[in-house]
């Protein structure tokens, strides 16, 4: 059976870009047809300045959203990735796999290091390293797929180079996996600037709908969504990025396509009306479930400690094979 690693970040709020780049095609298709592990990667949150308290609550909330939004852990196992200690193992095995070249090519830490440093503040290590940290994820599951946003195939690739080099150099050990793409609205982008993707750790909220904003707050976020010059309702990504965004979005929420969900609207005040009630029926179950969910703690962190430990299993043997292979002598 096919395997799947993915994860989420605990750096901000979940948000409609999340859930239809991620979090609805794993409920609604991968659990379904793999053997699938899906992971709040908090170990990730920890490579810039972060509050201890927050990536706690963040962590629990992304959890929660998760199993609320349609996640079953007798389909598939959902957990936090710092509770199982063969990430962090598996991690140094592959920092001396890596060279530093090829981290420092990556753009993400590129740009996030241009970030830091024009705040005022340093650059961890760890924002250069945790691309490895990343295919330490994938790899130590023997995962065959890894559904990621476009931002994120870069580190894919990583993986895959980190995993040839390995088994070349010491012996087949690691499976070679592939990136995969939801087919719409896999980068949903911010309602303010969108050509920005709406990330959840952004300092200002006014372009991002989170997964728990209310209906009217819903609402009206989209309402006021940057659109274009011109009156005409046009797909075109280049040369209207506002409009194309909130038809993406609509034919997401819906299940239509964007190219002729345009031929439709006359307006884009009627788009964008339209966009902004598909939304909020879209959301509102996994705000119910949310609610009942976040009630119940014990319940959560039962499915959490009960998806580490199937995890931990998966995880172990290859990770003990690997420090084998490398050279290490065993425990």
């Amino acid at each position: 059976m096919t395997r799947i690693f993915s994860g989420i970040k605990p750096t901000g709020h979940l948000t409609l870009g999340n859930y239809l780049g991620a979090l609805r095609r794993w409920v609604d298709v991968d659990q379904h047809r793999a053997d699938a592990l899906f992971s709040v990667v908090d170990l990730h949150a920890l490579t810039v300045e972060h509050d201890p308290a927050r990536v706690r609550r963040l962590s629990r909330q992304a959890a929660t959203l998760m199993l609320a939004a349609g996640l079953d852990p007798e389909l598939c196992t959902v957990f936090v990735q710092s509770h199982v200690d063969e990430h962090a193992r598996l991690s140094y095995l592959l920092e001396c796999t890596a060279t530093d070249g090829e981290l420092r090519r990556m753009i993400q830490y590129r740009e996030k290091g241009t970030r830091a440093r024009a705040a005022g503040q340093s650059v961890r290590f760890s924002l250069l390293s945790y691309p490895v940290l990343m295919a330490a994820d994938i790899l130590a599951y023997g995962a065959d797929e890894v559904p990621v946003g476009d931002d994120q195939t870069q580190h894919v690739e990583l993986t895959r180079d980190l995993a040839v080099r390995f088994n070349q150099r010491y012996g087949h050990t690691f499976t070679v996996p592939k990136a995969t793409h939801p087919p719409v609205a896999a980068r949903v982008m911010d309602l303010q600037d969108p050509t920005s993707k709406m990330g959840k750790s952004h300092d200002s909220g006014a372009g991002i709908v989170y997964l728990l904003d209310d209906a009217d707050v819903v609402h009206k976020k989209i309402m006021r969504a940057v659109t274009d010059s011109g009156r005409e309702v046009e797909y075109d990504r280049e040369a209207r990025p506002g409009i194309a965004n909130l038809l993406e979005i609509l034919a997401a929420c819906k299940g239509g396509n964007p190219i002729e969900l345009a031929g439709v609207y006359e307006s884009y005040g009627a788009l964008k009306k339209d966009t902004a009630e598909a939304v909020v029926e879209l959301l509102r179950p996994v705000r119910e479930r949310h609610a009942g969910l976040a009630a119940d703690p014990g319940h959560v962190d039962e499915v959490l400690r009960k998806g580490a430990e199937r995890a931990r299993g998966m995880a172990r043997p290859r990770v003990d094979a690997a420090y084998r292979a490398i050279g290490l002598l065993p425990a």
